[in-house]
């Protein structure tokens, strides 16, 4: 503006003249001022940029913080496997891989078919907890661990994962058995089986040696191990243990006899996985 004044002076004095020109400076001031009015709102809108990116930053920031607590939260995870199985069971339960796994069985009694199903459970010692039924795959590396040492592992109310199976009566003195069969292949990075059975009329051991059969012959599918399906359990197993494939088969199996009062008789037997 200084400039201008100065320019329109130098103009006055040469044209000093002009009576008109006098008239017209007034004008000209005015334009001029009006035109530098332009600067201040670029001022203003550039102001409004600067406090624009001074949110953007701030925001920035404080994403960055998150992130920085969020990777502290996981480099402070607990580290055992229970503790870890725990922790992810909280971000992705349905994506954990079980690492130890434990074997139970019950039979319980009572004029009510689901009450006795309950006194089986509480006598597997499995009662507190929300089971889960999945399917029978035995995972890589999993151990097979006592009952007592599992169960100080999980809390009443957890989400517990099984493979389970039941068979139920009220006839009096029927007998009937449930039974879950294990095989474990030699390489420990293998997956194995487990199979679920129940019957009728078997005796405990005829109803875990069925079952125990069910998951070898699983197991030896997918192995490629050679076998006869119409030959004898006991030959077939034979053969799979001199093959070196199967290192180990075992079954868990509750049996029992119907009450003689028509009560319902429950039977239970399961396999329980522990993060």
């Amino acid at each position: 503006m200084l400039l201008f004044e100065f320019f329109l002076q130098k103009l006055q004095k040469k044209f000093d003249g002009l009576a008109s020109f006098p008239l017209y400076f007034p004008l000209l001031k005015q334009f001029i001022t009006f035109q530098g009015g332009g600067n201040g709102k670029e001022k203003e809108e550039k102001g409004d940029q600067e406090k624009e990116k001074g949110r953007q930053e701030k925001k920035e920031e404080r994403f960055q913080k998150e992130k920085e607590e969020v990777n502290e939260v996981w480099e402070d995870r607990p580290r055992s496997r229970t503790e870890r199985g725990l922790f992810l069971g909280g971000m992705a339960m349905s994506g954990y891989v079980p690492t130890q796994m434990f074997l139970t069985k019950g039979v319980g009694r009572h004029r009510e078919k689901l009450q006795s199903f309950e006194l089986a459970l509480r006598q597997a010692r499995i009662a507190p907890f929300n089971l889960v039924r999945v399917s029978s795959i035995l995972p890589p590396n999993c151990k097979i661990i006592p009952r007592n040492r599992g169960l100080l592992q999980l809390h009443h109310g957890q989400i517990v994962h099984c493979v389970l199976y039941d068979c139920a009566t009220d006839e009096p003195h029927r007998l009937i058995a449930a039974s879950v069969g294990i095989a474990i292949p030699r390489d420990p990075n293998q997956h194995g089986y487990l199979s679920e059975h129940h019957s009728f009329g078997q005796t405990e051991r005829q109803a875990g040696d069925y079952a125990e059969d069910l998951a070898a012959e699983m197991l030896a599918t997918v192995l490629g191990v050679p076998f006869d399906a119409d030959k004898a359990w006991n030959d077939r197993r034979g053969s799979w243990t001199i093959s070196g494939d199967i290192v180990k088969t075992m079954n868990t199996t509750q049996s029992a006899v119907g009450h003689k009062n028509g009560l319902w008789t429950t039977v239970v037997a399961g396999a329980i996985f522990v993060p």
